[in-house]
């Protein structure tokens, strides 16, 4: 994405937060061995070995869901980034959940640095959270789901028409939550935690 000096504080975190989702998200599907090791190769982020994703699919599918959320997390209408892992019956295995708040009255210019350098403390958790999460069965699949403290309206944006209802059935009881990770560096706020289903969770 291009860099531009007008740009408000809000618009400048969100342009760097969605670059970072991109790259976390991409982390999250390749420590979960959902595809084999040569739908991935190595690059640098912030100065740290990432993975990202070759397949021309799985690029561009995890490239358009978190770019399609650049004006509503810029408004501060994303309350939570999902990535999902369900199963053959569209019951979550398990939930990486990204909560963000962006002050929408802080007014000062964004360090950019500070604040990818701050991002980059996720990535290098992410990295080293595999013996935290769950193994995934064979059959499973996965998505990536936003979750808006209010609904944006088709008719008024053609972003919200790229977001429907997920058809992924939710837990009927409350999550088991394992923090991974979280900071606070204005206007940006992020906390990072994975869900699991409870152990009083009725059986399918």
């Amino acid at each position: 994405m291009d860099r531009k000096d007008n740009q408000s504080p809000q618009g400048e975190t969100a342009r760097i937060l969605v670059e970072f989702l991109e790259v976390a998200i991409t982390s999250i599907v390749y420590l979960k061995g959902v595809y084999p090791l040569g739908a991935f190769e190595r690059r640098r982020y912030t100065n740290i070995v990432v993975q990202k994703a070759r397949h021309p699919q799985l690029k561009e599918y995890i490239h358009d869901a978190v770019n399609g959320l650049l004006p509503f997390i810029q408004k501060g209408l994303v309350e939570r980034v999902a990535v999902l892992f369900f199963n053959s019956e569209s019951i979550p295995v398990e939930r990486f959940i990204f909560k963000l708040t962006l002050n929408q009255s802080y007014g000062t210019k964004v360090d950019d640095a500070n604040l990818e350098f701050a991002l980059r403390s996720f990535l290098i958790k992410l990295s080293v959270s595999e013996p935290l999460t769950k193994v995934l069965p064979r059959d499973c699949r996965w998505e990536i789901t936003a979750y808006f403290r209010s609904l944006p309206q088709a008719s008024t944006s053609k972003d919200a028409e790229l977001w429907i209802p997920t058809d992924t059935m939710q837990w009927q009881q409350p999550p088991l939550i394992t923090p991974i990770k979280s900071m606070s560096s204005e206007p940006l706020g992020v906390q990072l935690y994975l869900e699991h289903a409870s152990l009083s969770e009725p059986k399918a």
